[in-house]
């Protein structure tokens, strides 16, 4: 294993998170394309990709290991219809103007992930933790209040990636392979769609002398870039600053929601936030003594 480098590991998580933070612009030129229609796209050319790339970076042993646990294939089906769920609500509603809802869902996720611990792994919350998961509750009771409805954007996302990752937990698989197997079990069904969609305007040929075709194409490398900049960044960095690091994407996303996209942020909105970040200062502090009490602060695995 190389010596952490902590200033590459900054460079590569900034790089990751900025990437997914900027992940709109992109949506956005292509907002022409339906949702549904981008995320088969992103399937094909994430499947493809994600297998050349397993050619050139070697994963040793990934395959057989799948094939000894053959229980993982299940798991990573599983993982696989989240995180496309995850997706295809996200393209939604960036290109439905939603994007403030998209945000706060990536706010909400790791209190989430602290309640599915608790309800699902059987784990103790600590005090901070609990007040953390409290404030993130009444955030999302006042918009429902304000609103009238359940902010589901949010919750659909926060809950998808929260699953994702539990779900993945079950089946430790590096996470380039498992993204491949996920996106390849994927590909019968995006397949499936364009051949029962023969209207779909990527299923015309004449859509593929289009820059729109390009931007499609890109979905594969756009979706795999930021990965692979996660895991090396991931070798050089404490765990925590990765989770100080995870808050520039949606913070990205709704300063373009604001700024670029002019979607309104209402005093309501922002008391919603406000909430969630109280919980997320309150469950960073938290996690940043834990881990210093257990001596963690050292680069993840």
């Amino acid at each position: 294993m190389h010596a952490a480098n902590p200033r590459r590991g900054y460079i590569l998580g900034l790089t990751a998170y900025s990437i997914w933070g900027l992940f709109p612009l992109y949506f956005k030129a292509i907002a022409q394309v339906p949702a549904l229609e981008i995320i088969v796209h992103r399937v094909l050319w994430s499947a493809l990709c994600g297998a050349l790339l397993l050619l050139v970076w070697k994963h040793p042993g990934w395959l057989a290991e799948l094939r000894n646990n053959p229980r993982r294939f299940a798991v990573l089906a599983a993982s696989g219809t989240l995180i496309a769920v995850n997706w295809l609500t996200y393209v939604w509603a960036v290109n439905n103007g939603r994007m403030l809802e998209a945000s706060l869902g990536y706010y909400i996720n790791p209190l989430i992930n602290v309640l599915l611990g608790l309800f699902l792994l059987r784990e103790r919350l600590r005090p901070l933790q609990w007040l953390a998961v409290a404030l993130a509750a009444i955030g999302v009771a006042q918009q429902v209040w304000q609103v009238g409805s359940l902010p589901w954007v949010s919750l659909v996302l926060a809950f998808s990636f929260g699953f994702y990752g539990l779900i993945r937990k079950q089946a430790p698989v590096a996470a380039l392979p498992g993204l491949v197997v996920e996106t390849w079990m994927l590909v019968p069904l995006a397949v499936g769609w364009l051949l029962l969609n023969p209207t779909a305007a990527s299923s015309q040929a004449s859509f593929w002398t289009t820059s729109q075709a390009l931007w499609l194409a890109a979905a594969g490398p756009i979706t795999l870039v930021p990965l692979v900049c996660f895991n090396a960044a991931a070798r050089h960095l404490p765990y925590t600053t990765l989770g100080f690091l995870q808050y520039l994407a949606p913070t990205l996303v709704l300063l373009q929601a604001v700024f670029l996209f002019g979607e309104h942020l209402t005093p309501s909105t922002l008391a919603a936030f406000g909430f969630i970040w109280a919980g997320l200062l309150l469950y960073s502090i938290d996690a940043w003594f834990n881990l210093r009490r257990n001596g963690g602060l050292r680069p993840s695995a």
